[in-house]
């Protein structure tokens, strides 16, 4: 006979001991709201057909060859993974032509974001981040006790030459997204290497690539590699992730490239055995399969001309974007809207938490994905007043 768990009683007293216990700046930290997933919105609201465009990820999965690597090593699920990541970093090497050890490999890009502010800024240094930025930027500061500098946005993107400017005797770090995540802005070539030169060399610059593969996939833009810059800039390191182009959000896996010191450095507060032999060996083969990442960026252009093609032509504002997601003003009532799009089972991204409550972010999906999202948008738009039957009639009429 079972009894139910006895639940203790919150002591005031214990609660109060907590908050003094705890460091001060995780007191100010917020944790982070991921985006919400299907199974949960199944579960509150019994939709059963949902498509998910909230997390950026890739609508095509992963590659086949991913999957077979998996497959193959389900029997050494028993052992620890390979602490070193040895033979990813050897395919890096191979893929990105820089030497093994300038390669760092970790749980997500996030954690090789987070390693760098564990490792290089503390109480009573400045990290300099932009205005509607990735937030993980702030987090990290906040979790080593920094000062986080946010610098005004240019046209919803990075001002590249302000956050020069703003660089103090106290400046440890710079975070910088290209593209820029949550709204999909790109900064080109000379205003970066104009960046560069302005920037003291004793002062780490963190280029956060996750979305690298669909900007490299666009003729239209005058794209760069941050890798590049690695010999000229001992200063700079590049961050990239297997979580979008390549399929691998589930299994979490991001990698830096930087000078060899710095990855010293970070391999000596990084957890052993950071990343699993599974997304290890999916993350190996999936670099194998570039075929798969072209066909990803080409499905997300067309996906991208369909979104846009929508917005313009009932005149909804959104901010141009080289990700694999647009990020579109509604208005007002965007929670709202947002919440009666999840009752169409379509769940997007609110970004309220950026400071942008008045947008919605939506990542780009299959044809049909993007339909049904349309039909939706469309439906719930019009009900909210956004667009009126007038003005799609007089539209059809062009």
């Amino acid at each position: 006979m079972s009894e139910k768990i006895k639940k203790m009683p919150k002591s005031p007293v214990l609660m109060s001991e907590l908050d003094q216990m705890v460091l001060p700046q995780v007191l100010k930290i917020s944790p982070y709201v991921p985006g919400k997933p299907v199974s949960e919105l199944q579960r509150e609201l019994g939709v059963q057909q949902v498509v998910k465009l909230a997390s950026n990820e890739n609508p095509l999965g992963c590659s086949p060859r991913a999957t077979a690597a998996i497959q193959n090593s389900l029997s050494e699920l028993g052992r620890y993974p390979d602490g070193s990541a040895y033979y990813l970093k050897q395919a890096l090497s191979e893929h990105l032509g820089r030497p093994a050890d300038e390669i760092l490999v970790g749980n997500g890009s996030n954690e090789v974001l987070e390693l760098v502010a564990r490792a290089f800024a503390t109480v009573g240094d400045e990290v300099i981040y932009s205005q509607y930025a990735f937030i993980v930027y702030a987090l990290s500061t906040q979790v080593v006790g920094a000062t986080g500098v946010e610098v005004p946005a240019k046209a919803y993107g990075h001002d590249l030459m302000a956050m020069a400017e703003a660089v103090t005797e106290r400046t440890k770090i710079i975070y910088l997204a290209n593209p820029n995540n949550p709204t999909g802005t790109f900064f080109e070539r000379a205003e970066w290497e104009a960046f560069l030169q302005a920037v003291p060399q004793n002062v780490l610059i963190v280029l956060d690539e996750a979305y690298y593969e669909y900007v490299a996939e666009m003729a239209e833009v005058d794209g760069f590699s941050g890798m590049d810059y690695l010999d000229d800039y001992p200063n700079l390191i590049v961050t990239r992730t297997f979580s979008k182009a390549y399929g691998l959000a589930a299994l979490r896996v991001g990698y830096l490239v930087a000078h060899p010191q710095i990855v010293d450095y970070l391999n000596r507060i990084r957890e052993p055995f950071n990343v699993n032999h599974l997304a290890l060996v999916a993350a190996e083969s999936a670099l194998q399969d570039q075929a798969f990442v072209t066909k990803s960026a080409q499905v997300n252009r067309e996906g991208k001309v369909v979104l846009e093609a929508f917005l313009q032509r009932y005149h909804i504002p959104y901010i141009p974007s080289v990700g694999n997601f647009i990020t579109i003003e509604v208005g007002e009532q965007a929670a709202e809207i947002n919440e009666a799009l999840l009752s169409h089972g379509v769940i997007v991204r609110p970004v309220s938490n950026y400071g942008l409550k008045h947008y919605l972010r939506v990542s780009i999906g299959t044809a049909a994905e993007m339909q049904k999202f349309l039909s939706a948008f469309r439906e719930v738009l019009l009900a909210f007043g956004v667009i009126t039957p007038l003005e799609e009639s007089s539209d059809e009429s062009e």
